[in-house]
C-alpha cells in the first residue's frame, strides 16, 4: 500500500520542505491581540516543537536563520455551545485565529496564511476559577492542532 501511495503522488501532511530551501529559522514570539494572557508564549511553544520534531530545519536566533517565522493571534473567542435545562450554559467552544509569515533575512516573503484557526470544546463549571482553568486547557489542546496545522500548511504549500 506504502508503495502503491507514493506512486500516485500522495505524501503525508507536513511531508514537503520548508520555502525557500530553509535550513534554519528562527521564530519570534505570535504577536497578542486577544485578552487572553499568556496565549502567545503557548502557541509559540509549540509552533517550535512542531519544527524542531522532524528534521526538516533547525531552530535558530535571527543572525544565523535563513528565514524568520512570525505570526499575530487576532482573535480567541468562546461562544456558547451547549445548555442546561435551566438555561444555563455548560459548554462553551474557543475558536482562535492566527495569521502567520515566513520572511528570508533578505526580507522576501517565502508564505504567508491568514485566517488559520483551531477550536476546542471545554466544560463551563460552577465558579469562575474553574471555567477559566477549563479554558486554559482547551488552548493548550488547540495550540497543539494550530502549531500543527501551520506547520503542515507551510510544507505542503512548497
Amino acid at each position: 500500500m506504502a508503495m502503491l501511495a507514493a506512486g500516485c503522488g500522495y505524501r503525508l501532511a507536513g511531508g514537503g520542505s520548508l520555502p525557500g530551501d530553509v535550513r534554519r529559522i528562527a521564530v519570534e514570539t505570535f504577536t497578542n491581540r486577544t485578552g487572553e494572557i499568556g496565549i502567545e508564549a503557548v502557541i509559540t511553544n509549540d509552533i517550535l516543537y512542531e519544527i524542531t520534531r522532524t528534521d526538516k530545519a533547525t531552530i535558530s536566533d535571527k543572525n544565523r536563520a535563513d528565514a524568520v517565522l512570525t505570526g499575530m493571534i487576532r482573535s480567541a473567542r468562546s461562544s456558547s455551545i451547549s445548555h442546561s435545562a435551566a438555561h444555563e450554559t455548560s459548554e462553551e467552544r474557543v475558536t482562535v485565529v492566527v495569521d502567520v509569515r515566513l520572511v528570508s533575512t533578505g526580507g522576501e516573503t517565502l508564505w504567508s496564511a491568514n485566517g488559520i484557526s483551531a477550536s476546542e470544546e471545554y466544560a463551563v463549571a460552577s465558579d469562575n476559577m474553574g471555567t477559566e482553568q477549563n479554558k486554559k486547557s482547551a488552548v493548550a489542546k488547540l495550540s497543539g492542532r494550530l502549531a500543527q496545522r501551520i506547520y503542515y500548511r507551510m510544507t505542503d504549500d512548497f
